[in-house]
């Protein structure tokens, strides 16, 4: 396969999941603003630092402050920030024209219908507050691109680079919101601590589409050691960084029994496997513990492996 054509599947799949987590996050940050009495920024500000954009936001605004209407407008609809969903939906989508040839024509309907009702009049959706709307109709949207893919892309290496750049990118986001949404605050130690956590937990398992999977596999009240242990090491729940550290590992290899002879394996790429599993080693007997007292290794160390491992893709796939 055509560096060319395995570099644009792998950001497909990157910048679809990308999308659809910004709509999540959003969505259900939105609903949390509306149930919980508290200084605005508390809600929205975390949203910019999980998205990694802190300081584009503040070399864009100013001194802005960060509410329900620039937040919003930074992470879904300003095309100057390149996460945002009309901007991850832009770049899927032209990435996918150019390989019309390809992929399946359902794959290449699905993007490009996203784009065509979600990437323009998005003033409209602030103004008549139908952020909620727009959040569900992006995450449909992504979820029946996925579908799409699954159903009729052929099993090749084509069908693994999507499917790296889509775990890659969701073992990032699940660790940028646990490393983010599980620091202690200053409202920890206040009066009704306790409904104030439950309260983060619970935005923390929904933005993961994890909330019912997690309460049917722990039916006690919400703990932060077993919601971390649950989003980082349920080797079961598709939304794990351990099941997504697993799976990308797997296209690793796929992809490796195909362009690589056994006997003449390139270094790039033997280091790249080497760095997969050692990550899907290290979840796999890390203590959760330890994890989020940011001990070795903290949120921070596994986020490094991640970004690593994509380093090391383009090293070894994308690279002349």
């Amino acid at each position: 396969m055509l560096a060319r054509v395995a570099e644009s599947l792998y950001w497909i799949g990157r910048y679809v999941e990308r999308a659809e987590n910004t709509a999540r996050l959003l969505d259900v940050n939105y609903y949390a603003t509306l149930e919980s009495a508290g200084v605005v920024e508390d809600f929205w500000e975390p949203l910019i630092a999980i998205s990694g954009s802190m300081a584009s936001y503040q070399e864009r605004y100013g001194s802005a402050g960060m509410d329900g209407q620039g937040v919003p407008i930074w992470l879904a609809f300003d095309r100057a920030n390149p996460s945002s969903i009309v901007s991850c939906l832009s770049r899927a989508r032209e990435n996918a024209r150019s390989l019309r040839d390809r992929i399946p024509s359902e794959m290449w309907e699905a993007i490009n219908r996203a784009y065509l009702s979600l990437c323009f009049d998005t003033e409209r959706v602030l103004r008549t507050d139908a952020l909620h709307d727009y959040c569900v109709a992006v995450r449909e949207a992504c979820q029946l691109f996925f579908g799409m893919a699954f159903a009729a892309l052929p099993r090749d290496q084509g069908w693994a680079f999507l499917r790296l750049g889509q775990k890659l990118e969701r073992a990032d986001n699940v660790l940028r919101l646990l490393q983010v949404r599980t620091r202690p605050s200053e409202e920890d130690a206040q009066e009704g601590a306790q409904a104030l956590e439950n309260h983060r937990l619970m935005a923390v398992l929904k933005t993961a589409s994890a909330y019912e999977a997690h309460r049917k596999r722990y039916r006690s009240r919400l703990e932060p050691r077993r919601v971390a242990e649950f989003l980082l090491l349920a080797p079961d729940f598709p939304r794990s960084v351990r099941y997504s550290a697993m799976s990308l590992a797997k296209s690793l290899r796929d992809i490796a029994a195909v362009t690589e002879g056994p006997e003449a394996m390139r270094p790039a790429v033997r280091s790249l496997l080497r760095d997969a599993d050692w990550l899907v080693a290290r979840l796999a007997h890390v203590d959760v513990r330890h994890v989020i007292d940011d001990a070795s290794p903290g949120l921070g160390d596994l986020l490094a492996d991640v970004t690593a491992i994509g380093t090391a893709i383009h090293r070894a796939y994308f690279t002349a």
